[in-house]
């Protein structure tokens, strides 16, 4: 049990109203999950306003109620807390109820359109093959030490990454290196956390759907960086024109990444193949396992990271030689001859990027067949711009269903085709199921022929109409090209 007042400390209040010296079991935000002595935080959220739930969190025990506006009717046992803001007081109060956790391990945010959740786990492996013991928050999965705990959505909300946090520093974490989404910073879900650097990646145009403009899904990734405290780290893209935007107002110091540009960590492609890829780092070549330009940026980003918290320069080089990567972030998969890659590329640019650096290495004779979606309820303004970037791409595209979710699959898929002409529509086909569309690539491929399927990566399952069914690329490529060798 903790105090009320004491999980306050550091609160913006507005006004209180009953006993500040409450004991409280525990801190949540949704009504469902309220118990006896519960403090229960009120948020106006996208989807619902937590506010109507005030009286359904009394009725099932809550104790004190945390809210941007008072209910018209007050219940004289109950306390009071007007906030200015709910959603940063969560992080707050989460923090405080779990004895500040990131005062006492080392949190680097990892923030930007595509990379952060390979940037995060190269990190993470980095530090554990050192001999660290570090913890990870990401899209694939959260780990404290080696010990997996599902995700649920890039960053967790803010108990469940003060909660997190506290357990990885009570299993003796020094590190931890977190993914941290455009909505987990606007949505204040990092509130609260004493971060000890942040790394911007890249940014292009995604999730418009919820930021509305790309200028506010900048002002999001900026918000980041203008709360860093003075004595952490800040780490951006130096060949991305808007790092440097990300650095403005930032009390952090300021350090740079870069292939094209000067830069604090600097570094050069000798070397691209399907096998690997040759860096040349402060007049060192190291070969890595990863492959493509937007892995070396990934690879310059961890070891500045990794430098900045105070790690030898040739260790971690050393060490990050060895290391492979996330699961489905270019997973490369070569039976009979025919090599599959499962990339989660769901935007534009990592479209772009994955079928540049496949391109950059073929020789020309084999054909790269693209099997590729989109999802549903997301913005639907990338849809015809992916199909654009993959036909002019690749040999032969399939466009296919990704997570529909609550949209009709064919309705996302005319809004892909609407991307391209009809003279280009000639080397394309539409199979709306996943499985006969990865089916028929095979089918199509012969050997030294490269399959790209982009979309889902990591993913194990397909979501339609709010039921999430099993459905794991790497797993149905791998089956069906085991079958087609049997045959």
């Amino acid at each position: 049990m903790k105090v009320l007042k004491d999980i306050l400390y550091k609160v913006s209040l507005t006004s209180t109203m009953g006993d500040m010296e409450r004991a409280v079991s525990g801190i949540v935000f949704d009504s469902r999950k309220v118990e006896d002595g519960s403090a229960f935080v009120a948020i106006a959220g996208t989807q619902v306003d937590g506010h109507e739930f005030i009286s359904t969190a009394i009725e099932k025990g809550a104790t004190t109620i945390i809210c941007e506006t008072l209910p018209a009717s007050l219940v004289s046992a109950i306390t009071y807390v007007q906030v200015a803001n709910s959603a940063k007081a969560l992080g707050i109060m989460a923090a405080n109820f779990f004895d500040n956790p990131s005062d006492q391990i080392k949190v680097v945010a990892i923030t930007g359109t595509n990379g952060k959740t390979t940037t995060v786990t190269l990190l993470h492996q980095l530090y554990v093959a050192m001999g660290y013991s570090a913890g990870l928050l990401s899209t694939v999965e959260n780990k404290i030490n080696e010990t997996v705990i599902p995700a649920t959505h890039t960053t967790p909300d803010a108990v469940s990454v003060q909660a997190l946090l506290r357990k990885m520093v009570d299993e003796g974490c020094t590190h931890c290196f977190m993914e941290a989404s455009s909505h987990a910073i606007v949505q204040e879900r990092i509130a609260g956390l004493k971060l000890a650097g942040a790394v911007f990646t890249n940014i292009t145009h995604d999730h418009l759907d919820y930021h509305g403009t790309f200028d506010e899904y900048i002002k999001a990734k900026k918000k980041l960086f203008d709360e860093l405290p003075k004595n952490a780290f800040a780490l951006i893209n130096g060949d991305d024109k808007r790092g440097l935007v990300m650095l403005q107002n930032c009390k952090a110091t300021h350090q740079t990444f870069a292939l094209k540009s000067s830069a604090d960590f600097k570094g050069k492609i000798i070397s691209n193949t399907l096998e690997g890829l040759e860096l040349e780092i402060n007049n060192k070549l190291i070969w890595f396992r990863m492959i493509g330009a937007f892995n070396a940026y990934n690879l310059l980003g961890v070891l500045g990271a990794a430098v900045l918290l105070g790690e030898e320069e040739d260790e971690v080089l050393r060490t990050l030689s060895g290391i492979r990567g996330a699961k489905g972030r270019f997973d490369r998969i070569a039976i009979g001859g025919i090599i599959a890659i499962v990339d989660y590329a769901h935007t534009p640019d990592a479209l772009d990027n994955v079928l540049k650096t496949i391109n950059g290495v073929r020789t020309g004779n084999e054909q790269l067949i693209t099997v590729v979606g989109c999802g549903g309820n997301r913005d639907k303004t990338k849809r015809p711009v992916m199909a654009k970037i993959a036909v002019a791409e690749s040999t032969k595209v399939i466009f296919t269903s990704d997570n529909p979710r609550f949209e009709d699959p064919m309705d996302i898929l005319r809004d892909m085709q609407a991307g391209i002409s009809l003279t280009e529509t000639r080397k394309t086909l539409t199979i709306e199921d996943r499985r006969e569309a990865i089916k028929t690539a095979v089918m199509f491929s012969q050997k030294g022929d490269i399959i790209l399927i982009a979309g889902k990566g990591h993913e194990d399952y397909q979501e339609i109409k709010g039921v999430k069914h099993h459905f794991d690329d790497a797993e149905v490529v791998t089956e069906i090209l085991e079958q087609m060798t049997k045959n």
